[in-house]
């Protein structure tokens, strides 16, 4: 059997995973790491959050934590057998083994066990269904590690009951796929069949739970590639996405942007032909109010909003963030650069700092204007001297153009 050594691994010991240990031991209850922190450890990164897996039940994890004098903390997770312990300011994530006795493709009703084999069984992805020993040594019953070294992506078992047990797993499939394989179109026929046979399932899952996996696709590899998928395999429909997506839009864009960070919202645009696309997505996926704008956002000035020929290509946008009275319409503006792969426009634009217009009312006062309206038309007309002189006008010059006037 294999036995991990790597400084990733190590670095877990705390000492609350240590007195953790300690306790499981003592009873004689196995203790390993499961799911995703393995794949991670096995690929050399440090895992975000370490799930663990005992053949101990939940009853009695309770027992021998309060006997401890360990801290329980919610026991929302307890139903499906999930207790959280608290030692040295860090919670630990405990789950029993369990078999899925009837599942309605999103939610399982669960037995507890205490045969690894089952559990790992009931798991969605070869490379997500390992454990790991205290001791470094890898449990594996479906060749996961193979798998990840080999970069593929397969279904524990036959992928269309694994699909049937909980719908979401087609984007979790997709998901992994960009997280993991190496080239698009490496996928098994037989996995691409069952996914076009069960896409329907997804209509019955929550919008939430599918943005949240939308989401982590769109800043994934092989975006381009997946989404295409998406439509070739029928699901685009069942997820919110238009019938008529843009893909020849959405391949130019996913190029554009593929080293600037942007956010999901932002590549998704791409695929859409104007704002009632929006509305519909945020129909099935209930997206925050933020999202919702920026999608709206790009959809209105994604073609007439560009730079400018000349020395001051960045115009455009400066005067439109200029006149804008919303917030955020900066980072809107980072998000339209990014989408039109102006990569070091947006450098510039992000280094450039918003300039404070240098008169005031209270100027003009001091200077003999009196009523508030001529006030208010005076300062509008020294703004629009101050937008064409690029900004740079100062508070003597614009005065002086008053006298002008």
């Amino acid at each position: 059997a294999m036995r991990l050594q790597a400084p990733q691994f190590q670095a877990l010991f705390t000492p609350g995973l240590r007195s953790v240990a300690e306790l499981f031991e003592k009873k004689n209850y196995e203790l390993r790491i499961a799911g995703g922190a393995v794949r991670d450890l096995l690929s050399g990164v440090t895992p975000q959050d370490v799930d663990f897996a005992t053949t101990a039940t939940p009853a009695e994890m309770k027992e021998m934590f309060t006997a401890a004098g360990v801290r329980l903390i919610n026991n929302k997770g307890e139903k499906h057998g999930t207790i959280t312990a608290r030692l040295h300011e860090q919670n630990f994530e405990i789950t029993t083994l369990r078999i899925d006795v009837v599942t309605d493709g999103r939610h399982a009703e669960v037995e507890f066990t205490t045969d690894w084999h089952k559990d790992a069984e009931r798991r969605d992805l070869t490379v997500n269904s390992m454990f790991l020993g205290l001791d470094g040594t890898l449990y594996d019953f479906f060749n996961g590690y193979e798998d990840l070294e080999n970069k593929k992506i397969r279904f524990v078992g036959k992928a269309a009951e694994r699909i049937q047990e909980d719908y979401l797993r087609i984007l979790r499939y997709f998901r992994f796929y960009g997280r993991i394989a190496e080239k698009p179109g490496d996928h098994e026929p037989n996995t691409l069949q069952a996914i076009k046979e069960n896409a329907k399932g997804l209509a019955g899952i929550s919008g939430e739970r599918i943005w949240v996996e939308l989401k982590k696709i769109l800043l994934g590899n092989h975006v381009n590639h997946l989404v295409q998928l998406m439509y070739e395999l029928d699901i685009a429909q069942y997820i919110g996405l238009p019938l008529d997506g843009n893909l020849e839009e959405f391949a130019r864009v996913t190029k554009n942007i593929q080293n600037l960070s942007p956010k999901p919202m932002t590549v998704l645009t791409s695929l859409f032909k104007g704002k009632d696309d929006v509305t519909n997505l945020d129909l099935r996926l209930k997206i925050s109010k933020e999202e919702k704008n920026l999608g709206l956002f790009l959809v209105k000035h994604r073609q007439e909003l560009t730079k400018a020929s000349g020395p001051e290509p960045l115009r455009p946008y400066q005067d439109f963030l200029m006149d804008s009275r919303e917030a955020n319409t900066n980072s809107k503006i980072f998000e339209l650069l990014k989408y039109q792969g102006e990569e070091q426009l947006l450098k510039e634009m992000q280094d450039w700092t918003v300039p404070s217009f240098p008169v005031s009312g209270h100027d003009l006062r001091k200077m003999g204007v009196s009523s508030g309206k001529e006030i208010g038309t005076a300062l509008q007309q020294l703004r629009d001297e101050w937008k064409k002189s690029g900004y740079h006008m100062d508070k003597e010059e614009l005065l002086s153009c008053l006298k002008k006037v």
